[in-house]
């Protein structure tokens, strides 16, 4: 049963931690397909022709405040938490563009109109992408679940350097220090 009161911003103490299932491990050196995606900017993005260094988040799905989340949402390992992940990349876009990040993004299947009301509300300095139809996620065999008739990608994060996967963060847990994870990555380098 969901909460009465659901605020995305806060991350219960007992969320279940996801296991590292191999659902990742084809995507380091990977090429990303040449696929437009929207942006919560109004542009189109086509992550395989950007230069030089590209960070995309990818998660599940933002909540917003005082709406349920799914049923069962917080038993989902590593389904909660994609505000707090979004917050964390926004406190941390300056540090990750001194550690030489051209580009930023949020990823999931939400459409570009939920995804905007986030980007503004949130106050982030990057746009969110849609993959609505799954197009990325199929072409890439990124990792997904399934929630109340939804289809949702896991949660991970991607080092791209000029199109071409570098760095795949996966399982991410905790969300919200996914950004200092790739922080901390990007610094030993």
């Amino acid at each position: 049963m969901a909460e009465p009161y659901h605020n995305p911003l806060v991350l219960p103490d007992n969320l279940p931690v996801p296991q590292d299932d191999g659902a990742a491990r084809h995507l380091a050196g990977q090429r990303l397909p040449k696929l437009a995606l929207q942006a919560t900017d109004g542009s189109t993005i086509d992550l395989s022709g950007l230069p030089g260094r590209t960070v995309v988040y990818v998660y599940p799905r933002t909540g917003r405040p005082g709406v349920p989340a799914p049923d069962g949402w917080d038993a989902i390992p590593g389904a909660r938490g994609c505000t707090p992940q979004s917050c964390g990349f926004r406190d941390h876009f300056a540090a990750l563009q001194r550690l030489g990040v051209a580009q930023l993004y949020g990823l999931s299947t939400q459409d570009t109109v939920y995804q905007r009301e986030a980007a503004e509300r949130l106050h982030l300095p990057f746009s969110l992408l849609s993959d609505e139809k799954l197009v990325f996620a199929n072409a890439m065999r990124l990792p997904m679940f399934e929630v109340e008739g939804m289809t949702l990608m896991k949660r991970l994060a991607l080092v791209i350097d000029n199109g071409v996967v570098a760095k795949v963060f996966y399982p991410v847990f905790p969300p919200d220090r996914n950004a200092a994870e790739v922080i901390a990555w990007l610094s030993s380098r």
